[in-house]
């Protein structure tokens, strides 16, 4: 397969997870949102936060390598497990589309397109995508946090502990 053919190819995949993010989001409620009033049209620069307390599990792996001409990506689900006083660290989304669930508890997301932060309960879900979309996330709470996170990731980054 030709660069320009995986790239394109990479491109469609993350498209179907961004959409299907879109649709979620707009079928769902406001709860886990950033406030209409305190979302931010350029990303603001955010604390580089560090990585604390968290216990990642993969869920499962499905190699999208083919499929409808998607390139060597994997779609991966996993559950992290975020201690008290955990911390998920600040990362980026620029090219990796999640969605992430609220399976437990609730957790606060520092965002680059928020102006405060964003208190997710048990139960929210949050889509993870696009240009300067960076955060963190921390458990201020008494008992642990347990999350669902599914993105697409080439195989590389499969055993990155932070991605």
């Amino acid at each position: 397969m030709s660069i320009p053919t995986i790239l394109s190819a990479r491109r469609n995949a993350v498209a179907l997870l961004s959409l299907a993010a879109v649709l979620l989001a707009t079928a769902g409620a406001d709860a886990g949102t950033c406030p209409t009033d305190k979302v931010l049209t350029m990303p603001r620069k955010i604390e580089e936060a560090p990585d604390v307390g968290i216990k990642r599990e993969t869920l499962s792996i499905v190699n999208l390598t083919g499929w409808r001409g998607v390139g060597d990506l994997r779609l991966r689900t996993r559950r992290l497990t975020v201690a008290v006083g955990g911390i998920v660290p600040t990362h980026q989304h620029d090219d990796r589309p999640s969605i992430v669930y609220v399976v437990k508890g609730e957790i606060i997301e520092h965002s680059a397109f928020c102006s405060v932060p964003i208190l997710h309960r048990e139960g929210d879900w949050t889509p993870e995508f696009g240009k300067g979309h960076a955060h963190w996330w921390e458990n201020k709470t008494n008992q642990p946090v347990v999350l669902t996170s599914s993105d697409v990731v080439p195989p590389d980054m499969l055993d990155d502990p932070d991605m």
